[in-house]
């Protein structure tokens, strides 16, 4: 497993080994013992996601606060997506800092995100499935969404178009106004 840094260090870009030949591929997509060793901790995953989307679907900025903040281990098992992270911690030296990947099921490629982070997608192929693992149970009254547009974090989403958004994602709260509930 090869295990690379974004420049919001506790984020990690994770790309397992797959093994192919003619007849398709194989790869372990979670190795609990592997992982951990591979992030430097324990964690404990107690709930699966799986969401579909269509192109220009963008779902986020989504968080949990605590006691029931969320680490998440995100792939794309079909089409592309734009993952993006946001350090929420008011106390992080990288507070309102995001970091964006490209993620295919071609690449089998991965992103550990943190507790303490916001997560967000775009949809960049016709639809995308999106699995990932969360390590705590989804809480209604500990959930929290960041405008997708906020200007303080200034992510740059490659948008072809205005983004399809659900009604609570449309008037999420910019990162200011959510600081003060974090």
């Amino acid at each position: 497993m090869r295990v690379t840094p974004t420049h919001l260090k506790e984020v990690l870009l994770i790309e397992p080994p797959v093994f192919g030949d003619e007849r398709g591929f194989f790869l372990e997509s979670y190795n609990e013992r592997r992982f951990e060793e591979a992030i430097g901790r324990t964690v404990r995953f107690v709930q699966d996601n799986h969401s579909r989307s269509a192109r220009g679907v963008l779902r986020g900025l989504h968080f949990q606060r605590e006691p029931s903040a969320q680490a998440k281990l995100i792939r794309v098992v079909s089409g592309e997506i734009f993952d993006v992270a946001v350090d929420i911690r008011r106390s992080s030296s990288t507070f309102g800092q995001w970091v964006g990947i490209r993620l295919a099921a071609e690449s089998h490629r991965q992103l550990w995100i943190p507790e303490g982070f916001g997560h967000g997608f775009l949809t960049l192929s016709d639809s995308a499935e999106v699995l990932y693992k969360a390590s705590s149970y989804y809480a209604p009254a500990d959930e929290g969404a960041i405008a997708w547009n906020d200007p303080d974090i200034g992510i740059v989403w490659p948008l072809e178009e205005k983004p399809l958004l659900s009604a609570k994602d449309a008037a999420a709260p910019s990162l200011r106004e959510t600081a003060l509930f974090l």
